[in-house]
């Protein structure tokens, strides 16, 4: 995603004050300040997740947002889950308690309705550690948009995933 941000910005198409960089928070500079930092499907594979995002949260300027997107539901941890390197699935209730102190909670659901029903099926069923090139298909074509129609109805209270954003409403502290 990042290179296709720089590209966009290269292309004219975003602002050249834009920049996005792929990386890690520990390998920034640290006078380094952001106006958005993202985990998307990242948190679950960082063993100590609070600290992490206690060293996001120290990245951001003043009005910057910490936007997370982790897998939803400790019990839906499957084969899968351990393939591909997950410490943990989240529920809303334990991404809040590792967000960072000092950040200011702006969004908190779950996405992805439908395809909670076919992560439940995979883990009681299936029982798959890896999907196949046309699940993923299947999905992308079928699942994601009816979830995006279903989940604004549903209030957002059920999906595999869960997305939390926070904002800094001052500066970090050291």
């Amino acid at each position: 995603m990042a290179s296709r941000l720089a590209a966009a910005v290269a292309d004219g198409a975003l602002p050249r004050c834009c920049q996005a960089r792929a990386g890690t928070v520990r390998t920034l500079p640290p006078e380094a300040r952001f106006d958005a930092v993202l985990y998307i499907d990242v948190l679950e594979h960082v063993e100590d997740d609070a600290v992490e995002l206690a060293a996001a949260a120290r990245v951001l300027r003043p009005g910057g947002v910490l936007i997370v997107l982790a897998p939803a539901h400790p019990w839906l941890y499957s084969p899968f889950d351990r393939a591909i390197g997950h410490h943990r699935r989240y529920s809303r209730r334990s991404l809040e308690q590792v967000a960072p102190p000092g950040l200011h909670r702006l969004v908190l659901r779950y996405l992805d309705s439908v395809g909670l029903l076919a992560s439940a099926g995979n883990r009681f069923l299936l029982r798959r550690s890896l999907p196949t090139a046309r699940d993923i298909a299947r999905w992308d074509r079928l699942m994601v948009p009816l979830s995006r129609r279903l989940d604004p109805w549903l209030g957002f209270r059920v999906g595999k995933s869960v997305v939390g954003i926070w904002r800094a409403d001052r500066a970090p502290s050291p």
